[in-house]
């Protein structure tokens, strides 16, 4: 197997023993280049995959990653291959950690939940022990008074059943009013939490708006009710350019400055999340041709100058994005309506760019 290193170092094509280049192999052209490109490419899908798998710890690693390709794009050698190798085990290492410790403190809060919930049920059954053992003090009393012939006597050992049944009865109240506001303040905390971690899943950590996975859900919803819903695909142009030229942080800050035009683009009855990468997805509940004119002036409204701020000072660019729409047509799956619209959309970009190269 040829090694990457033997690229890196300068060697761009193998030989065999006697010196000559073997016959029937295809070299690939600048390897070196295909290389760093493809290991690139596996540390951004990484970063990416991370997200999707903790949305708390996520973002960290892939922004981290994306670096260490940076650093490996602008000085592709043996050394800094290394490097980023160590680098990348070592972020990895505290990724998953940092997971770990995520995961394990969530499930610590459910068992608390599901502790409270046994205390409640243990307390309420106390309580109920209780009020069954006056009931049968105050039944044993009221056996003895039919025993009695002195009417007086009667009288006063009613009365003074009667006022032990009174307090049992407002103690029993107050015991199972103190026992389940305590429990109501337990759930109230928790459903708080669980309130904050659903948005914050629901939500991609860049952009703000939602998260692939929680938009994957709406399909999958929406596709199961068989009701009328389109879906829109968005690409930004050369993102990768932009990527390559002023840096990930130039990157981002267009990403949520784009997501943010593409929210105060939308109706308030649209769902618009990122589908990842430079790629963002928009949800209609309305039929294609509604879809087609409500996508048309979204990208008319989202793509034009956009100012970055970036190390150097402000960076002026002009967005333009590749859009495809399709709408759903039972009995499809939600993966084939998805891929319409991808085609779609990558119609357009090929057909921008071959308009482009013709002018």
């Amino acid at each position: 197997m040829i090694s990457i290193r033997k690229y890196l170092d300068g060697s761009t094509q193998p030989e065999d023993a006697g010196g000559e280049q073997p016959r029937n192999r295809r070299i690939p052209d600048n390897p070196q280049t295909l290389a760093i490109e493809a290991y690139r490419a596996a540390l951004a899908e990484m970063g990416r995959s991370s997200v999707d798998a903790c949305s708390a710890t996520g973002p960290a690693l892939e922004r981290s990653l994306l670096q260490a390709a940076d650093a490996l794009a602008a000085s592709p050698t043996a050394d800094t291959l290394a490097s980023c190798g160590n680098t990348v085990r070592c972020e990895l290492q505290d990724w998953g950690r940092a997971t770990a410790r995520h995961y394990h403190a969530k499930a610590s809060e459910v068992k608390q939940v599901l502790l409270a919930m046994s205390q409640t049920a243990t307390s309420v059954g106390e309580r109920d022990q209780r009020c069954a053992e006056q009931m049968n003090s105050l039944t044993s009393n009221l056996s003895r008074i039919a025993t009695l012939d002195d009417l007086s006597a009667m009288r006063a050992s009613i009365e003074r059943s009667a006022a032990d049944l009174k307090q049992s009865v407002e103690r029993m109240v107050h015991d199972g009013a103190a026992i389940f506001e305590q429990f109501h303040a337990s759930v109230t905390t928790f459903q708080a939490r669980l309130e904050q971690a659903e948005q914050t899943a629901s939500c991609d950590a860049l952009t703000r708006l939602r998260s692939r996975l929680w938009m994957e859900v709406q399909l999958d919803d929406r596709a199961a009710a068989a009701k009328p819903f389109c879906v829109a695909l968005f690409d930004i142009d050369d993102f990768k350019h932009v990527n390559d030229t002023y840096g990930h942080v130039v990157g981002d800050e267009l990403l949520k400055q784009f997501a943010t035009e593409l929210r105060s683009a939308c109706r308030s009855s649209d769902l618009a999340g990122r589908w990842g990468g430079d790629e963002f997805v928009v949800l209609l509940d309305c039929s294609l041709d509604i879809a087609a004119a409500q996508i048309e002036r979204v990208s008319k409204w989202v793509c034009g100058s956009y100012v970055v701020d970036g190390v150097g000072g402000p960076v002026k660019l002009n967005l333009t994005a590749s859009v495809g729409v399709a709408q759903f047509t039972p009995p499809e799956t939600v993966k084939e309506l998805l891929d319409r619209a991808d085609a779609a959309m990558y119609r357009q970009k090929s057909s921008v760019h071959a308009a482009v190269q013709a002018s």
